[in-house]
């Protein structure tokens, strides 16, 4: 396996009262479990206040009445969800810090695949039930309910929405697509969402029984939609105006990378930390309506942020025509990457490809002391390592060890390593490059797949789940 190696010293105060900190670091799980707490009893709420509008008696009615209440019951249920999936997008920082991005984007699949799964259970329910109890057929009554009934022809508009939103994010769908259309098709799940729920608030009875029940929805929607308008729309534009930042230098990072520095009067009020991420918008003819996601590969340091690109499409390639002076619409800080999350002394940082841009701002951004830091630097070549002779004078000068793991992909198989370490599993590999890394906090930021080859021999090597962290380049 060719390895590349660099070390260096440093100095460190292991008492430093800011590292004793973040040992303590606990990511707001009380956070998260009272946010998952909360959704369980938002979806107790809505089961109780169905029972308590006639749904007994009307399931042990005739068989329209019974069809029709538990289409009423699946599409409250699917309403909260889809609620609920509104809330996760509105990347309210506490929620981002203490789920992190794998469990939310767990939480987010699985809510979405059930709030739509019961979505079209309400859909072929309630028409099946007005269908059994009227003398217009299925398809006349099909025409009915969208003619004549409020706020139904919005939800079929909506339910389409969020149909192509599903569509999109299936995993076949994703390869074909470019990041810029993915993220714009999944914004649709927002006008979907404002489509499909209005029709119960003209005329659910579920919605109109009780002044309980109203109170109920009406402070649903406020808690779930206003964070959207506060997060997205009004603390990006907010941070943006005062921050005032502009383009400075472009410039390449050997062939197919590329490296912005932007700066602005209050680049120093921003709330972020190394290894975090930014929604950058660029305000150019061709660019000011696509935000693209790019991780920070310089510690801020209250003068400028810069960040570090692959050169992977369109989007990407209009980087390198940047001129100086361009004013940027910045969303975030977003991530949990960052040195809050370290609770160990010991750091592993591991980069595949353009992956080790976070991992050299964390470098630079870590208190350590010589040994402290291991950075591990995954490329296909040494021609290839964007970044590499950088992050390798940071490490000499930190005193932290440097390895460059050069090679394609193993053939056949899933694994993080290089086609010279096919003889190694992965897990004899990590622990022959980092023997101690079970007592270490581990970063990890790079394509899917080899993340989860890496998170599979950290979890054999004896590393806790809670201690590895990540950013993946993919969507």
């Amino acid at each position: 396996m060719p390895i590349v190696e660099c070390t260096g010293r440093a100095g460190y105060d292991d008492r430093s009262p800011v590292m004793r900190g973040r040992r303590r670091c606990s990511g707001h799980s009380w956070f998260r479990d009272l946010t998952a707490g909360s959704l369980w009893l938002v979806l107790v709420a809505v089961t109780a206040l169905w029972l308590s509008n006639a749904a007994i008696t009307d399931l042990t009615g005739s068989l329209g009445s019974a069809l029709t209440s538990i289409a009423c019951l699946s599409g409250l249920l699917a309403s909260a969800l889809l609620l609920a999936q509104v809330f996760m997008m509105a990347r309210v920082p506490i929620v981002e810090q203490s789920w992190g991005q794998d469990r939310l984007a767990m939480a987010h699949r699985l809510i979405g695949i059930s709030s739509f799964t019961l979505m079209m259970v309400h859909i072929v329910l309630v028409t099946l039930g007005y269908a059994a109890t009227g003398p217009l057929g299925l398809w006349g009554t099909i025409v009915d309910l969208v003619v004549n009934y409020p706020g139904i022809l919005l939800a079929v508009a909506g339910t389409i929405a969020l149909l192509m939103v599903v569509a999109t994010s299936a995993r076949w769908a994703r390869r074909k697509l470019k990041y810029e259309s993915w993220h714009l098709l999944h914004l649709y799940a927002y006008v979907g969402v404002g489509l499909a729920l209005p029709h119960q608030l003209w005329t659910g009875n579920d919605f109109l029984a009780s002044r309980v029940a109203t109170v109920f929805w009406w402070s649903l929607y406020a808690v779930c939609a206003g964070p959207v308008i506060v997060w997205r729309i009004v603390v990006p534009l907010v941070r943006s105006l005062r921050a005032g930042v502009r383009v400075v230098d472009v410039r390449p990072e050997g062939p197919g990378a590329v490296s912005v520095t932007v700066s602005g009067p209050g680049i120093a009020a921003l709330p972020v930390q190394p290894g975090q991420f930014f929604q950058w918008r660029f305000l150019t003819r061709r660019g000011w309506s696509r935000a693209n996601p790019f991780s920070l590969s310089a510690a801020p340091d209250g003068r400028s942020l810069r960040f570090t690109a692959a050169i992977v499409g369109e989007g990407t390639a209009r980087l390198t025509h940047l001129r100086p002076g361009t004013r940027v619409l910045i969303e975030g800080p977003y991530g949990r990457m960052h040195p809050g999350v370290r609770t160990q002394r010991k750091v592993l940082l591991m980069g595949s490809g353009i992956g080790i841009a976070p991992m050299l701002s964390l470098l630079q951004g870590l208190e350590q002391q010589p040994g402290d830091v291991m950075v591990v630097h995954r490329v296909r070549s040494d021609a290839e390592a964007a970044l590499g002779a950088e992050t390798a004078e940071v490490a000499r000068r930190a005193g932290a060890d440097y390895l460059r793991v050069a090679g394609r992909r193993i053939d056949g198989r899933a694994s993080w390593l290089p086609q010279p370490a096919a003889h190694l599993t992965d897990v004899q590999a990590l622990l022959h490059l980092c023997p101690d890394v079970a007592e270490r906090e581990v970063y990890l930021c790079g394509a899917p797949a080899w993340m989860q080859a890496v998170h599979r021999a950290a979890r054999a090597a004896g590393v806790p789940p809670d201690r590895v962290h990540d950013e993946q380049f993919g969507y």
